[in-house]
């Protein structure tokens, strides 16, 4: 039988087909999505039967069940994050486990820089008007001069630093994993004292874990601007709803939700910039993970010796 790889992924090779062809040319037969959104969980379960040998793998919820029922060697991510991974049972079930930490590194920091300009100069909104018929000029903020503060600096938070730079802002750091020498012309505080002083809050961290709460609003400066591309779950809705009523926040983007698709309350605030988590979605950044992700599953097949047409 020929063996087969699953791609999880519903945009896969949209903008290039090289990374599929790859795993065409390699003698695997390629079961596309079908359903052109993220697989739920028992959708995964019926896709994998006993000839998958390799996931591409999105945000698909690849747990201990999933590994067990499934005759996967090797899951190769396209995107940094593999929370979504049951990393300890797929260790204990000898299943290789990849992900492209670097590819989306520009991507999602060129949309931060983006989204940030947008929120600071009303662009959504006199673009709305515009479009509505409406001569609608309104005044902004310049980036220049601005605090801001950058929660999580990795790959993505230190290009984040890199872009502010020319833009002459003063940078806090709030990361306890990294050094004092990492924040080479930024400097390192507590998230308390960076809410404390910011402008701008922009959090590329790389956790589940709750950040932004009712208190963590409290400490905030009047007007602050929010942004999250990190996860959805690090900001409580609730409480940036509250803070946007009561003018603690003056914008905010989100990229990420804690359910996807989103379809909640932030939709009606014309402060708020909301994307489709797309962050890494140009076509450079999407074709470099797709072909690293190939690239990896198809060189560990090869050394584990698949034999792609076993009887």
């Amino acid at each position: 039988m020929i063996s087969k790889i699953l791609i999880g992924p519903s945009s896969f090779a949209d903008s290039d087909k090289t990374p599929r062809d790859k795993l065409v040319e390699a003698g695997y037969e390629v079961i596309d999505n079908p359903y052109r959104r993220k697989l739920t969980r028992k959708e995964l379960l019926d896709l994998l039967d006993n000839k998958v040998v390799g996931l591409i793998a999105g945000l698909e919820t690849i747990d201990r069940e999933v590994l067990e029922k499934s005759k996967l060697q090797v899951v190769s991510r396209v995107g940094a994050g593999i929370s979504n991974v049951d990393l300890a049972a797929a260790c204990a079930m000898g299943v290789k486990v990849f992900n492209t930490p670097d590819a989306p590194t520009s991507a999602v920091a060129e949309l931060t820089i983006g989204a940030l300009l947008s929120l600071l100069r009303m662009i959504p909104q006199m673009d709305q008007a515009l479009h509505d018929g409406k001569w609608q000029k309104k005044i902004g903020l310049q980036l220049q001069g601005k605090t801001v503060a950058i929660i999580g600096f990795g790959r993505i938070g230190r290009k984040v630093a890199a872009l502010l730079f020319p833009f002459g802002v003063k940078i806090l750091v709030v990361d306890p994993y990294i050094n004092e020498s990492d924040c080479v012309g930024c400097r390192k505080v507590t998230l308390e004292a960076a809410l404390l002083e910011a402008d701008v809050v922009t959090i590329h961290s790389s956790g589940h874990d709750r950040l932004i709460g009712d208190e963590e609003f409290t400490h905030m400066k009047k007007g602050v601007y929010l942004l999250n591309v990190a996860r959805g779950g690090v900001v409580s809705e609730k409480a940036l709803i509250e803070a946007l009523e009561n003018k603690t926040v003056a914008g905010a983007w989100l990229d990420t939700f804690e359910e996807e698709p989103y379809n909640g309350i932030l939709c009606h605030y014309p402060n708020v910039i909301l994307t489709p988590h797309v962050g890494s979605y140009t076509a450079e950044c999407r074709l470099q993970m797709e072909t690293e992700a190939v690239d990896s599953l198809l060189n560990y097949l090869k050394t584990r010796g698949d034999k792609k047409h076993e009887d």
